[in-house]
């Protein structure tokens, strides 16, 4: 149970919760664990199957508190809100903002520069604990490429120019992705990123975490009140998660990239854990997906340092505090939507 941005979340499978007074009361096995008022909270996120009683999810919604109850695992279920100040205003406003290009361009612009300062981060770190295996000197050129257009996403002013920033520094990213593969390199090499299918072990991989991600963002969205659907940089699509693929581009490559890049270096993953189809594609087994999933729920357990709240919290509540401070500063409560900086 953690008390972060008036947001209360229940991260133990095994909590009910239930009402007495004014408060919430955290209950495992019939036994109080925790209490905490109602008066200071927002919102709930309940990532368990206990559930919360009734009365609770009553009290909820006439405080106008938004109470969501996700799986262990984060898959987005359910969301009980009030009704003037639940999600049907927070969309509106939302809804209001993807059509102004101005406010899609200051979204988009933190989320973009989030990305490419991850991914200048993780060249860094590939540079400073394996500096006598790699070609430092183009790790280098890339960093300071990368570091470029930092500068100029800060000014950009158009969502188109900002795609094209973004997508030339992913260019440059990737460029160098193979660098920063060390082990089995007859198995794992990267020369180009390929996504339908996915041609090779590493794009295999990092498809399959992408998904994994985007599916944790969306949750995060849904939990928070904001319509997955509706982004500011990835234009609407039926049927696309718009939002949510918005909101991990700045989580692509400290959540995703490196864990594909760890999972391969400390040889967890191996050959034996992809199969190549007729047409070409190359897909993890099931039991190559079984141990990545492992891995992927072992990764949102540890603990970090939030840059922005200055929090200790784990991986795994990254998008959902991501998502959060997005809804704030669309609400008006933030100047400025500040982005995942991974450090």
């Amino acid at each position: 149970m953690k008390q972060l941005l008036n947001t209360l979340f229940i991260t133990s499978e095994d909590i009910y919760l239930s009402l007495d007074g004014e408060n919430v009361v955290a209950n495992r096995d019939k036994e109080q664990v925790g209490r905490f008022p109602l008066h200071t909270l927002q919102n709930i996120v309940v990532f368990s199957y206990a559930g919360a009683s009734p009365a609770l999810m009553g009290a909820c919604a006439q405080r106008q508190i938004g109470l969501a109850f996700c799986t262990p695992r984060g898959r987005f279920l359910a969301r009980v809100c009030g009704e003037s100040a639940g999600n049907v205003l927070l969309r509106r406003t939302q809804y209001r903002a993807a059509d102004d290009p101005a406010q899609c361009c200051r979204v988009s612009r933190a989320m973009i520069f989030g990305k490419l300062f991850n991914a200048r981060w993780s060249i860094e770190r590939t540079r400073r604990d394996h500096g006598l295996r790699v070609d430092g000197e183009r790790l280098s050129a890339v960093s300071q490429q990368i570091g470029g257009l930092l500068t100029q996403v800060k000014e950009a002013v158009d969502p188109d120019n900002l795609r094209g920033l973004e997508g030339v520094g992913a260019s440059a990213y990737f460029g160098v992705f193979d660098q920063m593969i060390l082990g089995d390199k007859e198995t794992f090499f990267f020369r180009q990123r390929s996504r339908r299918p996915p041609l090779d072990p590493v794009n295999a991989m990092l498809s399959f975490a992408y998904s994994l991600l985007a599916h944790d963002c969306a949750s995060a969205l849904e939990s928070a009140g904001l319509d997955s659907y509706v982004g500011f940089l990835h234009r609407d699509r039926p049927g696309r998660t718009s939002l949510a693929l918005d909101l991990m581009e700045e989580l692509r490559p400290c959540m995703a990239d490196r864990l594909v890049l760890t999972l391969i270096n400390t040889r967890v993953v191996k050959a034996g854990d992809f199969q190549q189809m007729e047409s070409g594609a190359v897909l993890m087994t099931e039991e190559g997906r079984k141990r990545f999933l492992k891995s992927w729920q072992e990764k949102k357990k540890e603990t970090l340092t939030h840059p922005y709240l200055g929090e200790k919290l784990s991986w795994g509540m990254i998008p959902y505090i991501q998502a959060l401070l997005l809804a704030r500063y669309l609400r008006g409560d933030l100047d400025g939507y500040p982005p995942f900086l991974w450090k």
